[in-house]
């Protein structure tokens, strides 16, 4: 800064005053009394003659050594003698003595004027060093205010930053719980798949098919797996984001609390004033710099702190999202899976019905026939108990008539038609008995049959049970979709 004046210019050295005469008190003792003072101060001559040469542009030799002392001669021997007063002490004129005096004037006034300068010019670097020190500490004091100014902007950017990354903690937080509240929420479905899987697996003979049901069942098991895989991979990204975050608000928190204790120092130091108490000397308090930062690096540490903990918002919340889309995505793919296998269900389960009662019908009409092929059984062989008299009746009387005498056992027409009868009834014996021979054996076709039809009835009536009770049971506490999405 320049300031006014030439202060740093200006002479303050007295010019040499000039020894043309001594001093007035010395010129008036020297009237009043010229011999003792010359007897006090015996070179006082020798000054009068360098005074009164000096005056002059010719200066004297100085005197040798025998020179001084022929002159001390002389003025050892008319040191005490009034009458020569005039010839040895007086050596100036008016003139000399009016000059002198102007001399001492101007010397006088040169020596106030210098004075006089030296004291506007100190006093004016007195006022200027005020000035200049009080701008000084005042610019001091602005540049200490516009750093607090900083402060407090980087402060309120960090708490607001902090307020920002606690609210996207508790937001992940809650997403968080969400998702372990829905991951725990598979392990019924999934254990619901696999026991009505192993419940299948107790269907009888015929009945151990695979199926639709089975394989949409396989398929359930598969997808609430890969649900669960997604739900864990994620849950540990959260985990893990909850922690890069913590750790970013951890940053921000210890930059806030130093700009806190930063803000309390400088705002002391904005505050001090040459009249405030605690101020005191520290030597060489200005050769210390303990600093670790530049403005430019001290704002951009806390300008990328804020940038990290902005990105790490943004990963979050993008997390947040994904994992809202994999719980509605997930949910809705398993409640797919879940209606598919219960159609699946509803569907064999109407199958199997459906077999079940034509068996019955089936069962029926074979108890119906197997009844009907008992009771021609009982006509066959009641017919043939009924053709045992005739044939007996007929036998008999051929044998009867074999014992007529001689020419009396004639082959005539009785004896034919005797011959006949037996034949006729035993052929109708024949075939009676292939009749109930053949009844005998459809009889037993029917009563395997019939077994048959029982046993299969036995079995679809455990795959109804298998699938309408044991199954259909446990899947009506399928979670609903707040479930499966983490609420409660």
């Amino acid at each position: 800064m320049e300031l006014m004046g030439s202060t740093l210019t200006a002479t303050y050295a007295r010019p040499k005053t000039s020894h043309f005469l001594p001093a007035i008190s010395t010129m008036a003792s020297s009237y009043r009394n010229t011999q003792p003072a010359l007897a006090m101060n015996p070179s006082a001559n020798m000054w009068r003659i360098n005074s009164y040469f000096k005056g002059s542009n010719t200066i004297p030799t100085p005197p040798s050594t025998a020179q001084r002392e022929n002159l001390d001669l002389v003025r050892a021997k008319t040191m005490f003698y009034p009458s020569n007063r005039t010839a040895l002490s007086t050596r100036y004129t008016p003139d000399d003595w009016y000059r002198s005096n102007q001399s001492n004037y101007r010397d006088s006034e040169s020596s106030r004027k210098s004075a006089e300068r030296l004291r506007r010019d100190t006093i004016r670097l007195m006022q200027d060093r005020e000035q200049l020190t009080r701008r000084t500490q005042e610019n001091t004091s602005k540049n200490i205010g516009e750093r607090l100014t900083d402060i407090i902007f980087w402060k309120s950017e960090l708490s607001h930053e902090i307020d920002n990354m606690v609210t996207e903690i508790a937001a992940l937080t809650e997403v968080k719980r969400r998702l372990e509240r829905a991951l725990a929420e598979t392990e019924g479905p999934l254990q619901v798949s696999q026991e009505c899987l192993y419940h299948r697996e107790k269907r009888m003979s015929i009945d151990l098919v695979h199926d639709d049901v089975e394989k949409d069942l396989i398929k359930e098991v598969e997808v609430i797996k890969s649900c669960q895989e997604r739900m864990r991979r994620h849950l540990d990204r959260a985990i893990a984001q909850l922690a890069s975050n913590r750790a970013a608000q951890h940053e921000l928190e210890r930059d806030i609390s130093d700009k806190v204790t930063a803000q309390r120092i400088d705002d002391r130091c904005h505050h001090l004033r040459n009249t405030s108490d605690g101020i005191g000397y520290y030597r060489g308090i200005e050769r210390l710099d303990p600093s670790l930062s530049l403005p430019d690096s001290w704002s951009k540490f806390t300008d990328d702190n804020i940038l990290h903990s902005q990105s790490e918002r943004a990963t979050s919340h993008k997390l947040r999202d994904e994992i809202e889309i994999l719980m509605n995505t997930t949910s809705n793919e398993m409640w797919s899976r879940f209606n598919n296998v219960n159609v699946a269900f509803t569907n064999r389960i109407s199958e199997t019905a459906d077999a079940k009662n034509s068996l019955q019908t089936h069962l029926a009409k074979t108890l119906q026939e197997i009844y009907q092929t008992e009771m021609l059984i009982e006509t066959l062989k009641k017919a043939l108990r009924d053709k045992e008299c005739p044939l007996k009746v007929a036998q008999t009387r051929l044998e009867e008539r074999t014992r007529r005498p001689n020419v009396e056992l004639c082959r005539d027409n009785p004896h034919h038609r005797l011959v006949s009868e037996v034949r006729e009834i035993e052929d109708t014996i024949l075939k009676l008995q292939e009749r109930l021979m053949e009844a005998e054996n459809t009889l037993h076709t029917l009563v395997k049959t019939k077994v048959t039809l029982e046993h299969d009835l036995s079995i679809k009536a455990n795959s109804l049970f298998l699938d309408q009770e044991k199954c259909m049971s446990m899947r009506k506490s399928f979670p609903s979709m707040p479930r499966l999405v983490g609420y409660t």
